[in-house]
């Protein structure tokens, strides 16, 4: 016979050492803090000893003891199971979200025109993105799963290889010279859209490097768009205001449509950041998450 008296101790057990702390926790319980700590304190009693390392400072002020920490993730498997048996419950009609991190430039220009395809194969998962070029935190839970373009060595998270990528020299279609061959040369007399983003360990090369590798005999010419965002980079090529040095997969669909033109495709420069799909392992439990997660591994995505 199971004895679950002790559920919501064990929820508030879990969330308290996922967030360090029982004002996280209590966010996520929607209770308040000093229930959390009842909680808590009620099995550790019922244990007979204490569960957590109790500090007055730090991000993290609840740290769990051995004993608490070989136990939790047990209990967080557990919970998860107890999660997924109530959907079942629910029957077909139950449908499940997943929240979906990426940059904003690459959900406009590669991940938008792929979701389709991941509905039609789990019509009963909603998707809901949480568009930021800033670095969320996924292993807090502030979104389920995410696409990150770097090195792949992000803490916290389990990081599965996508894609690779390198940058390639576009302009508007109109801006093509009609009396000549498009040569290094030439493109270094235009106007250049400098892209400012930091990209640290990249090898992201500046017009000046690329220029070189293209055989241009001068350097790019003064003055230029200086813009340190990469999608309104990829804006002022669309809106032809000059030619920019881009991520590939960034504007693959502009360049098919034949309204961005791939300059000088001879020309390489592959980089050392690559496209990546993270999350943290107890988001992988959930089904959802897990689905997203696979059917971007799989390859389907890059169709």
């Amino acid at each position: 016979m199971r004895n679950l008296t002790r559920l919501k101790s064990l929820q508030a057990l879990e969330a308290s050492a996922r967030h360090g702390s029982f004002v996280g926790a209590s966010a996520e319980l929607d209770v308040t803090p000093p229930a959390v700590g009842q909680l808590v304190r009620s099995l550790e009693d019922w244990v007979g000893y204490p569960l957590f390392k109790r500090s007055r400072s730090g991000a993290e002020r609840l740290t769990p003891v051995d004993e608490a920490q070989e136990a939790l993730e047990d209990i967080a498997q557990g919970l998860d199971l107890l999660e997924s048996g109530l959907r079942k419950l629910r029957g077909r009609k139950a449908r499940s979200v997943v929240v979906v991190t990426a940059s904003q430039a690459l959900v406009a220009n590669w991940l938008m025109s792929r979701l389709e395809d991941f509905s039609s194969k789990y019509p009963n998962v909603d998707v809901r993105l949480d568009v930021s070029d800033r670095v969320i935190d996924l292993a807090q839970g502030e979104a389920d799963i995410g696409i990150r373009c770097g090195l792949g060595t992000w803490k916290g998270v389990k990081s599965t290889y996508l894609m690779g990528e390198e940058i390639i020299a576009v302009c508007h279609n109109k801006l093509l010279p009609t009396d000549r061959e498009v040569t290094a040369g030439w493109i270094a007399e235009q106007t250049l859209i400098h892209d400012g983003t930091p990209h640290p360990g990249g090898d992201f090369p500046t017009w000046s490097e690329w220029l070189a590798r293209a055989g241009a005999n001068q350097g790019p010419a003064d003055g230029g768009l200086k813009i340190n965002s990469t999608a309104a980079v990829i804006n002022g090529a669309v809106a032809a205001r000059g030619i920019a040095l881009v991520r590939k997969a960034f504007v693959a669909q502009e360049v098919g449509s034949g309204r961005l033109v791939h300059l000088m495709p001879e020309v390489r420069w592959p980089v050392k950041w690559a496209y990546y799909v993270v999350a943290s392992s107890k988001a992988l439990r959930r089904y959802e998450v897990n689905a997203f997660h696979d059917w971007l591994a799989s390859g389907v995505a890059r169709l």
